[in-house]
């Protein structure tokens, strides 16, 4: 298990990290989200051990982070950069041996790897004369070369098509599936709430959200609900300032009501001027609870 305890981090008079606390188990992905600026890499390059808490403690498997910790774990940053001139597999070969691996096993992983990712035919070549995407699978390729028993994924899906996305979240899946633990950091909603069983939102160095995501989205799905009508709903929800309309199209809706308005009378405003087919509770987006937190909390 990764325990994060309390951590708070201080760079002169700023604070980028306050007082946050969270736990991952083996088999379990964990999602940090928040807006840019709210803390998420410093609390990943604490959990690295890249930088050093100000306060708080972090430990795995009921022990402080130290040098053996640091190959246990795969690293993709944000930021990515390899050595563009040296060609692939010797890249490959480079991070494997800095994570304690030998030249033979990092060469075997290197070449197995970079056949699973359909890029086997470049490895003698210059990185530089990959595309973007494919210098991307290298990048993530280095992350797991030494197959690491944590991996934390800085914006993942960055610079992938939707077809190579779901190569990545394959290999996600089954480090999952063999009892390892993954952190991602991203952006994109739809990724996490795909992908993570638990998370945490910051914002300004402080959590504001954290846990189960199915129990949070429970939590949030009491002011949800998706209508079915004929008429012109837009217009007539537009009416009522206890009603966010969250999306619609020509038959359907998904909206969120006010705290402590009635589905009811929402139903008896809107009834006279459409026909109404269904009316019923809806689980929030990831998306939507994430905005509605982060609003509530600036």
């Amino acid at each position: 298990m990764l325990l994060v305890d309390n951590i708070y981090k201080k760079y002169k008079e700023t604070i980028a990290v306050k007082d946050v606390s969270f736990d991952v188990s083996p088999g379990e992905i964990f999602g940090i989200l928040g807006p840019n600026g709210a803390g998420k890499t410093t609390t990943i390059r604490m959990i690295l051990n890249i930088i050093k808490p100000t306060q708080g403690k972090i430990t795995f498997n009921g022990k402080p982070i130290g040098e053996d910790f640091l190959n246990k774990t795969g690293y993709l940053p944000e930021e990515r950069g390899l050595y563009k001139k040296s060609r692939v597999i010797s890249i490959l070969r480079y991070f494997g041996e800095l994570k304690g691996m030998t030249k033979k096993a990092a060469l075997n992983e290197g070449a197995h790897w970079l056949e699973r990712l359909e890029i086997s035919q470049y490895g003698s070549r210059p990185l530089e004369e990959l595309s973007k995407g494919n210098q991307q699978k290298v990048q993530f390729i280095s992350s797991i070369l030494h197959n690491p028993r944590l991996l934390v994924l800085d914006e993942p899906f960055s610079g992938f098509d939707p077809l190579n996305q779901q190569f990545i979240k394959a290999i996600i899946a089954e480090f999952i599936e063999d009892g390892k633990i993954v952190i991602i950091s991203t952006h994109l909603m739809e990724i996490a709430e795909t992908l993570c069983n638990k998370i945490l939102v910051i914002n300004k160095g402080q959590e504001i959200l954290k846990g189960n995501l199915r129990e949070i989205k429970k939590r949030y799905s009491s002011n949800y609900y998706n209508i079915g009508f004929e008429g012109n709903a837009g217009g007539v929800l537009s009416e009522f300032p206890m009603v966010k309309v969250l999306s619609i199209d020509n038959t359907k809706a998904k909206i969120e009501l006010a705290e402590n308005f009635k589905p009811s009378d929402l139903i008896r405003l809107i009834s006279g001027s459409l026909n109404i087919n269904y009316f019923s509770s809806a689980d929030p987006s990831l998306y939507d609870i994430f905005l509605e937190t982060i609003q509530k909390a600036s």
